[in-house]
């Protein structure tokens, strides 16, 4: 069994760019205001997943393994 995800969305930094959306339609979805925001936050670890996140030009995307809470986006520097 792969790893799985939690996806957090930082609505303060999003500026609506729908990067998200174009990376992971399945993953990220926007609202009326145009904020971004998970499908699931809890979901299977996916490249489409990463590269939204890579992607934001506002680093607004937040991923971390489910459970241990170990950063996998943005890595700990």
């Amino acid at each position: 069994m792969g790893d799985r995800w939690h996806l957090e969305v930082d609505r303060s930094l999003c500026i609506g760019s729908a990067q998200c959306v174009h990376h992971a339609p399945d993953g990220f979805r926007l609202d009326t205001g145009r904020q971004s925001h998970p499908v699931e936050a809890d979901t299977d670890a996916h490249e489409r997943i990463l590269q939204a996140a890579e992607n934001c030009p506002v680093e607004a995307i937040m991923i971390t393994l489910l459970g241990s809470g170990e950063p996998v986006f943005p890595p700990e520097e």
